[in-house]
């Protein structure tokens, strides 16, 4: 899907567009036809009903980020689409309030999500993007907040005279007519990470948001690389340098969940830590968090649960008694077959499995594909599917292939 262009932000920041805008309910594809013709007819021009329409659609996705904050924004496809939740934008914004910065040059802030977790905080904000029309989003986004202000210009040439900390969220995709494409190399962010170092070499308080497969061997010797998950999704590694940074952490998993937060941190580089020993699948098994996975400190969680992993270059842990953990979803062990695609027809005819839950690590078996083998799929055989729900792992243990029936505890 192409990205929000100015035409479809101009007529908004108009009384009549902004009041028409503020009068839809939720965005329904299915009614859009006929509220897009409705709106046609009440005498409202086709380029404000498809302004009005597209924003509303945007919105609705952005409740996921931003809750009810949402409905008094502006959004663009792109901007949305990397914007940090306000969740997590919150916690960026409570290290630069506890290192006692109080001015944030916010470069590249998109469409201000992290300017307003930092500008909530009583810190001044200089919010700056480069793209005309985020930068208006970012505009009206921000004017509830007076310690704010939104300038138009590339985040590598604004001046940073009485600046003392630096958030930067790089673009790290390139917008065509076709969509958006990820770009990869930190070198081709905008800005790049030479220039977030380049920041950090000044002396100020500096964090930047980098995508979560960031490899270890790019992350800079000088910095706290703290990878985030949210809901089970890892969904950033931030890099923070100076004042910022805390004392005697290198790296950190941070796992927000339905109850609440919790956090896995070393001092040891990347190549150091414990070694986990290795040992049989047996008793219940772990899935690490993925951000627990990023950050290399499988081995720390599989310390904590008293455990072993399963092959020493996969991350399943298994342990012989049960650990509640916000670092890892933990299943019971239930039987271990080797990897046969007979031997599991006859597991699911034997036990009456009629859903299966299909998860691996170390294989490349499709799970997709492996169902359609295992189930009956057509009307005619499906009348001999069972009833009872169950879940597979598959894995590799050495030059093994193994299939792991599990219960989610």
């Amino acid at each position: 899907m192409a990205d929000t262009t100015p035409d479809q932000i101009a007529p908004l920041l108009t009384t009549e567009g902004w009041e028409l805008l503020a009068s839809l309910g939720p965005y329904s594809e299915k009614d859009a036809f006929s509220l897009n013709d409705s709106l046609r007819k009440a005498g409202h021009s086709p380029d404000l009903v498809s302004a009005v329409l597209t924003q509303s659609r945007l919105r609705t996705r952005a409740e996921a980020k931003f809750g009810e904050f949402a409905r008094q924004m502006l959004f663009t496809q792109a901007g949305l689409e990397q914007a940090t939740r306000l969740t997590v934008a919150a916690r960026h914004a409570d290290r630069f309030a506890r290192a006692g910065v109080s001015h944030v040059a916010d470069l590249g802030c998109g469409l201000g999500a992290d300017s307003m977790a930092l500008a909530s905080l009583d810190i001044r904000v200089t919010a700056v993007e480069k793209d005309e029309t985020t930068a208006a989003c970012a505009t009206i986004n921000l004017m509830p907040f007076p310690h704010a202000s939104v300038v138009h210009s590339d985040a590598t040439s604004v001046p940073l005279d009485g600046v003392d900390g630096v958030w930067l969220d790089p673009a790290r995709r390139t917008t065509s007519s076709s969509g958006t494409t990820r770009i990869w190399d930190p070198e081709e962010f905008s800005p790049p990470l030479s220039f977030v170092e380049s920041l950090a070499d000044s002396g100020r308080a500096v964090g930047v948001k980098m995508g979560p497969g960031m490899p270890h061997e790019s992350v800079p010797a000088n910095c706290e690389a703290q990878w985030v998950s949210v809901g089970g999704d890892v969904t950033e590694v931030t890099l923070w340098f100076n004042a910022v940074a805390r004392r005697g952490v290198r790296r950190a998993a941070l796992v927000l969940g339905p109850q609440g937060a919790a956090e896995l941190t070393s001092g040891e580089d990347f190549d150091g830590g414990p070694a986990a020993a290795v040992g049989p699948v047996e008793g219940y098994l772990y899935e690490p968090d993925g951000a627990v996975i990023r950050a290399g400190l499988v081995a720390d969680v599989a310390a904590q649960l008293g455990g072993h992993l399963v092959d020493e270059h996969i991350a399943y842990i298994c342990a012989p008694q049960f650990h509640d953990t916000a670092f890892a979803r933990a299943y019971r062990v239930l039987k271990v077959m080797p990897y046969n695609v007979r031997v599991l027809k006859a597991w699911v005819k034997d036990n009456g499995i009629g859903i299966l839950d299909i998860k691996k690590r170390g294989t490349a078996v499709t799970p997709e594909e492996l169902r359609r083998q295992l189930l009956p799929g057509s009307k005619a055989t499906a009348k001999g599917r069972g009833t009872k729900t169950a879940t597979l792992v598959l894995t590799r243990i050495g030059d093994d292939r193994v299939a792991v029936w599990a219960e989610p505890v």
